[in-house]
């Protein structure tokens, strides 16, 4: 990691790849990830951590499957939400998204119990900026 500026535009020009994170930078035990969004990522749990989401451009819907019943969360650009460990979650991106995420370092993509991979989403625990 660097100890220079990052400018977010810059770092989300840098690749195409949808749902594909990029670590930006790290603050204590956390990465910050930039990633782009479009379509349907999968259903997912993180079972011993939280998962915040802002939205830099487009929008993101967020569907949750909560004890009172499923429901989705709609975030337009400039919204944050953070969804509660153990809820099983899906995110999609109808229109496309670019996303700011703080996970702690080693946190995959696809949670810790998940629906099938397809080709589409990089089960990964985010990329280096510029790989």
């Amino acid at each position: 990691m660097s100890n220079a500026p990052v400018s977010l535009s810059t770092a989300l020009a840098s690749f195409d790849a949808r749902w594909s994170p990029r670590i930006v930078t790290r603050v204590n035990d956390y990465d910050v990830r930039i990633a782009k969004a479009e379509g349907e990522h999968i259903w997912h749990v993180h079972d011993d951590t939280d998962e915040f989401f802002m939205v830099l451009d487009g929008e993101l819907h967020i569907s949750l499957r909560e004890p009172a019943g499923e429901r989705t969360v709609v975030l337009p650009q400039g919204s944050v939400f953070t969804v509660p460990r153990g809820t099983e979650h899906k995110p999609h991106a109808p229109a496309g998204a670019a996303l700011l995420l703080f996970e702690p370092t080693g946190t995959p993509t696809v949670g810790d119990r998940h629906d099938a991979i397809p080709d589409h989403v990089d089960a990964t625990t985010g990329h280096a900026l510029g790989s």
